[in-house]
């Protein structure tokens, strides 16, 4: 199976699946995507888009992103989900001497505190085996999906080592997020430093100071237990020769 998905105006577009988890199974394929923004899905690659089967889309991006960008081509089941109740503000909210990967983990605490609510109802979302495929976005699918996704796979029994390293995937996309960034703006330089980054050591920052997820999905967002009951039923399977690649 391929966990990067090849498209001519997405970058970072990946399958979820995979993954062993701490029981012995094996989260399914083609079950769960994170992506980008698929505002620009046009051509062949709508087709290849529609090839996948997607039944339900988790767009993360705030109202006026959305308003302003687009959204992703009409479907059976769209969720504007907005995690970030607050735009980041790098001259206010960077500190050089911390690092860029303290920086990005401040904001995901952040998110996973003011999201509360949008994380809930996106969990809830992707439990329901009558919503797969699904899959997740926001603008470059780094950051408010990285940790959404990171919530889905520490749930499903996912190594938080391999949490981190599919969060660190993004990073084959940073050459791709500048070229566009320039083709978009040119002559300005990225709105922040690291942009299009995604260093392992700020998902491994988070994680750790959020404590155990299943905790926090319980107790701080109000997860219902059947949820996660459900979520582990349909995107969990016993191991066979499939192999990843890509």
């Amino acid at each position: 199976m391929m966990r990067h998905i090849e498209f001519a105006r997405l970058h970072n577009f990946r399958d979820v699946g995979g993954y062993r988890t701490d029981d012995g199974r094996r989260v399914r394929w083609r079950r769960l995507y994170r992506s980008d923004s698929l505002h620009r899905l046009a051509d062949d690659d709508l087709d290849r888009y529609h090839a996948l089967g997607i039944r339900t889309v988790i767009d993360l991006r705030h109202p006026d992103e959305v308003e302003f960008r687009g959204r992703a081509p009409h479907g059976p089941g769209y969720h504007n989900l907005p995690l970030e109740h607050r735009r980041w503000n790098v001259r206010d909210d960077y500190r050089p001497d911390a690092g860029i990967a303290r920086f990005f983990a401040d904001r995901y605490r952040e998110v996973s505190q003011d999201g509360r609510a949008e994380i809930r109802s996106a969990l809830e979302v992707i439990a329901d085996a009558g919503n797969a495929p699904v899959v997740i976005h926001c603008a470059a699918g780094k950051d408010r999906t990285g940790v959404l996704t990171a919530l889905v796979l520490r749930l499903l029994g996912v190594a938080e080592e391999d949490v981190i390293a599919d969060y660190a995937l993004t990073g084959r996309a940073t050459p791709r997020f500048l070229a566009y960034w320039e083709q978009e703006h040119p002559g300005e330089p990225p709105p922040w430093p690291g942009f299009g980054r995604a260093p392992a050591e700020a998902m491994r920052l988070f994680l750790a100071e959020l404590g155990p997820v299943r905790d926090y999905c319980l107790r701080t967002i109000g997860l219902d237990r059947l949820a996660i009951s459900a979520l582990r039923e349909h995107l969990l399977e016993n191991p066979d020769i499939h192999q990843i690649s890509g």
